[in-house]
C-alpha cells in the first residue's frame, strides 16, 4: 500500500468488506471524536490519552532547565520546506553554501543544505512512485528457482535463506488462498464514481478546490448533487478527512489504484525500474552512494511533512500546531517513494543523519522483504556505535510481527545481533475514538516495545499554511521520536540506550483490556507490546532526571498498570 494511504486510512473503506481490518477502522471513525491535537494531551487534566506533553513542559520548568537544540533526521517522502510551521526548524547544513553546484564539506553530497534526497539525480529529476519489495524479489529470483525442483535439505547457508525467500515472494504474488485481495475492478469503478463526483461538485460549490467541512455544510438542490455529495461526504469522513481538499483526497485514491494495478501487473511480468531509471547508481553496489540530489521537497511531501510536525511545528507561534520538541533541527532525508523503499537508500540515509550529527532518527515506512537487510543492519549497528536511536513504526496491516516480517527492524539477523538503540512504536488511540489501540496497527509482544498515539493526529501538511488529519503507526513513530528529542534537549547527556529506557519505563499501562487490532477480542495491552503502554512524556521526563550520564538501564518490561480505561 502506498505510504500515503497507510498514512490517511483511505483504503479503510475501498477495499473489499471482507478485510476485517478496514471494516472496524471505518466503523469505530464516525462514533465519536477527539480535538485536534489531543495526542498531546494529559488524561487527568484533559480527560483523553495523550502524552502529557504540557505537563512535561511544567516539569522541566520547576527544574529551571534550559534546552539544546537537538538534530532529527525523518527517513520519508519529503517535506514542505516553505511550510509556515517548519521551514525555520530545517536542519541547515552548516559547511554548506546554497545553490554553488559545490560539494563544499566534501562528504560527496552537492547542495545538501536540508538534508538529501536518495530518490533523485543530478539533472533534477525524482522518484515518485515504485514497485513493491515482494515483487522484485519474485521476479529476481524467479528464474533460479521458478521451474526448477528443489530438495530443501541439499541446501545451506546463504542459499537455503534464499530459497525460503523465493517462496515467500512467490506465495506474496501468486497467492496462496490465505487472503482476500482487493477487488481491482471495484476499486477503478469507484475512483470513477468518484471523479464523476467531484465534477458535479465543482459545479454545484462555484469553485475547483474545497474541503471535506465545505461539503459537510453544502446544501444539495437536486438529485445529481445529492447523489455526489453523500457519496464522497462518506468517504470524507469515514477516512477523518473533513479538513482535507478533494484534490488531497483524490490524488490519494488514484494513487492507492495505481499501486493495486501495479501488484496485480507484477504476477506476469517483472517491475519497472523506476528508481534505476531516475538514481543511475548500481543498486548491487553499496560503496557506489553518490547519488541523489538536495531536492528534499520533490512534490512528495505529505507523508514527510505531516511527520516532520508531529516531531517539532514551532510551539507557541499562534499558527497551526505545536509539536513535541521545541528546540528541533529536522533534516529530512528522502528515501520513501510511493511503493517499497529500497535497502540500499534506507542503509545511506541512516549513515547520512549520524555522520551530520542527528541524534534521533524517525523511519515511518516498513515492508515484508529486506534483500539487502544486512546493510540496513550493519547501519543500524554504525547508529548505535555513535549514540544514536532509531524510532520505527510496527505497520498497518493488523499482523502480529512476532511471526509476520516487518522490515526493517532491531533483530539484525546478518550479524546475529539486537539493536539496543532502536524503538518499535504501535499505535494507540482513545476511547472517544475507536478505543486505546488503533484496529489497524500491527502489535508483538516480543518485537514492538511500546504504542503512541497514532488516530486522527493533526499536523502539518504541504500547502504552506496547511493542516489536517492522518493516521496510522506512521503518526505515532514520530510521537515517540518527538518525545525523545525532547527529553535529548533537556538531558543531553543521555545516551541513546537511556533515551529507550525513559520512554519504556514510563509507558503507562491501561488497567482494562484493549481490543487486539484487526478483532474484537480483548487482551491486556502487555500481550501486544513489551512494555504494554502508551507512552507518557511527563513520566519519561521524571525518570530522566533521575539519571546521570552512564546510569545503567535495566531492561523496561511489563510496568504494573496505570491507566484506568473507564468503559464507554
Amino acid at each position: 500500500m502506498s505510504k500515503l494511504l497507510q498514512a490517511i486510512g483511505l483504503a479503510a473503506v475501498l477495499v473489499t468488506t471482507g478485510n476485517t481490518v478496514h471494516a472496524q477502522q471505518d466503523k469505530s471513525a464516525s462514533s465519536s471524536d477527539v480535538p485536534k491535537g489531543w495526542h498531546l494531551l494529559d488524561k487527568s487534566k484533559d480527560g483523553y490519552y495523550g502524552i502529557s506533553i504540557n505537563k512535561a513542559y511544567d516539569f522541566i520548568k520547576s527544574k529551571n532547565l534550559k534546552g539544546k537544540t537537538v538534530v532529527v533526521a525523518v527517513i520519508d517522502s519529503g517535506i514542505d520546506t516553505l511550510h509556515e510551521d517548519l521551514k525555520d526548524i530545517l536542519w541547515v547544513n552548516p559547511k554548506e553554501i546554497p545553490g554553488n553546484g559545490i560539494d563544499d564539506d566534501g562528504n560527496g553530497y552537492i547542495d545538501d543544505i536540508h538534508g538529501w534526497n536518495f530518490l533523485g539525480n543530478k539533472d533534477g529529476r525524482n522518484v515518485k512512485q515504485d514497485s513493491y519489495e515482494g515483487a522484485r524479489v519474485y521476479h529476481h529470483l524467479k528464474a533460479k528457482y521458478g521451474d526448477a525442483k528443489i530438495d530443501p535439505a541439499t541446501l545451506k547457508g546463504d542459499e537455503l535463506a534464499e530459497y525460503k525467500t523465493w517462496l515467500k515472494a512467490k506465495a506474496k504474488i501468486e497467492g496462496d488462498g490465505s487472503e482476500e485481495g482487493v477487488d481491482l475492478v471495484m476499486l477503478k469503478r469507484a475512483l470513477q464514481s468518484s471523479l464523476r463526483s467531484d465534477s458535479i461538485l465543482k459545479v454545484a460549490l462555484k469553485k475547483d478546490v474545497y474541503t471535506g467541512n465545505d461539503l459537510d455544510t453544502f446544501v444539495a438542490v437536486n438529485t445529481a448533487e445529492k447523489s455526489a455529495r453523500g457519496s464522497l461526504l462518506y468517504l470524507f469522513k469515514a477516512n477523518q478527512m473533513l479538513e482535507s481538499t478533494n484534490k488531497e483526497f483524490l490524488d490519494g485514491f488514484g494513487e492507492f489504484v495505481s499501486g493495486e494495478e501495479r501488484k496485480a501487473e507484477a504476477k506476469e511480468k517483472a517491475p519497472k525500474d523506476y528508481r534505476g531509471e531516475i538514481t543511475g547508481d548500481n543498486e548491487n553496489d553499496f560503496n557506489d552512494r553518490y547519488y541523489g540530489n538536495g531536492d528534499v521537497m520533490a512534490g512528495t511531501p505529505f507523508h514527510g511533512t505531516h511527520v516532520s510536525g508531529i516531531i517539532g511545528a514551532i510551539r507557541n507561534n499562534g499558527l497551526g500546531i505545536e509539536g513535541i520538541a521545541d528546540n528541533v533541527r529536522i533534516m529530512m532525508i528522502r528515501a520513501v517513494p510511493d511503493g517499497d523503499e529500497h535497502d540500499k537508500d534506507i542503509a545511506l540515509a541512516i549513515r547520512y543523519a549520524v555522520d551530520n550529527g542527528a541524534r534521533v532518527i524517525n523511519m515511518s515506512f516498513g515492508k515484508d522483504f529486506s534483500p539487502q537487510k544486512k546493510w540496513v543492519d550493519e547501519a543500524v549497528e554504525y547508529a548505535a556505535s555513535k549514540g544514536v536511536l532509531l524510532v520505527h513504526a510496527a505497520g498497518n496491516d493488523a499482523k502480529n510481527v512476532d511471526t509476520a516480517d516487518n522490515f526493517p527492524n532491531a533483530d539484525l539477523a546478518t550479524l546475529k545481533a539486537r539493536a539496543k538503540n532502536w524503538i518499535t512504536v504501535g499505535a494507540s488511540g482513545d476511547p472517544k475514538a475507536g478505543g486505546l489501540t488503533a484496529s489497524f496497527s500491527n502489535y508483538g509482544k516480543k518485537e514492538v516495545d511500546v504504542f503512541a498515539p497514532g488516530v486522527k493526529i493533526y499536523s502539518t501538511i504541504p500547502g504552506g499554511n496547511t493542516y489536517g488529519n492522518a493516521q496510522g503507526t506512521s503518526m505515532a513513530s514520530p510521537v515517540v521520536a518527538g518525545t525523545a528529542a525532547f527529553l535529548l534537549e533537556y538531558f543531553p547527556y543521555l545516551t541513546a540506550e537511556q533515551v529507550k529506557y525513559c520512554i519504556e519505563k514510563s509507558a503507562q499501562v491501561p488497567t482494562e483490556k484493549v481490543k487486539k487490532p484487526g478483532t474484537d477480542e480483548l487482551v491486556p495491552m502487555s500481550d501486544l507490546c513489551r512494555t504494554g503502554g502508551i507512552i507518557n512524556a511527563y513520566e519519561a521526563a521524571k525518570i530522566a532526571a533521575t539519571l546521570q550520564p552512564g546510569t545503567p538501564t535495566k531492561k523496561a518490561t511489563s510496568p504494573k498498570p496505570t491507566l484506568k480505561n473507564k468503559k464507554g
